[in-house]
């Protein structure tokens, strides 16, 4: 198998942006596509990695429909509310366009982590601390039970479908932080280990551009990205200074 995934993939270079591909030998190993003093960004996984990660994902997946959904039934239930939306806000123009870009984090980024990181450890650190931003994000959406402030969208067109699905992964109260923002952020900050400088300003670019996706599709206020951005850098940092204590 490995002769033809090195056919299709070199098909697609990365390396001007600082990434590369890779893919199991029969060792179990990753052959690099790129040359030999440069690590590659993405390699296929072995079929253990992908029951351990899976594993991995469910558990993370478990704790967002539990805090995401129990925030929402608490709020619902609840009379107060939180002003978050700043006045200038209601002139944000909307661009249904932008819901394929909402949506490649579902699609394409979160998936990527199956390609991108090699080790149990690497693995067990990025649910780790998923799980920790969607229970602060939790504690947050408590502490702040909004409403959206924008008016109901007009003319979707072609990007109807789209924005219908991306519209109903989200629930009516749970706006700041976005945790759309945040989980998008770490996984990048994760993925952004293993490139380059340009590469890791593609990455970033990429998460600014679903960060952006949220207020153009009136899903989030500027203060609930603000926020997101800030509980996974935090998030992010904290980690990264205890881990090299340690080490």
């Amino acid at each position: 198998m490995a002769g033809p995934l090195l056919d299709v993939y070199s098909l697609f270079p990365l390396s001007h942006l600082g990434l590369g591909f890779a893919v199991p030998t029969k060792a179990g190993y990753c052959r690099r596509m790129k040359t030999e003093d440069q690590a590659s960004w993405v390699a296929w996984p072995a079929a253990g990695q992908i029951r351990y990660a899976l594993v991995r994902v469910s558990w993370v997946a478990l704790c967002f429909a539990l805090v995401y959904g129990g925030a929402e039934w608490l709020t619902v239930h609840r009379v107060t509310r939180v002003k978050i939306a700043m006045e200038w806000e209601q002139q944000m123009p909307f661009v249904p366009a932008f819901s394929l870009i909402y949506i490649s984090a579902y699609a394409v980024l979160f998936p990527l982590a199956l390609w991108v990181l090699r080790t149990r450890r690497e693995i067990d650190e990025l649910a780790f601390q998923l799980v920790i931003i969607i229970l602060l994000a939790g504690l947050g959406f408590l502490l702040l039970p909004a409403n959206l402030a924008y008016a109901p969208p007009g003319e979707l067109g072609l990007w109807r479908p789209l924005f219908i699905f991306a519209d109903d992964l989200n629930l009516d109260h749970n706006l700041a932080p976005s945790l759309h923002v945040a989980l998008s952020t770490v996984c990048l900050e994760h993925y952004a280990l293993r490139v380059d400088s340009r590469g890791k300003w593609a990455l970033r670019a990429w998460g600014g551009l679903i960060a952006a996706s949220t207020l153009l599709l009136h899903q989030h206020h500027v203060l609930d990205v603000v926020a997101g951005y800030a509980l996974a850098l935090g998030v992010w940092s904290y980690r990264q200074r205890t881990q090299h204590l340690r080490s």
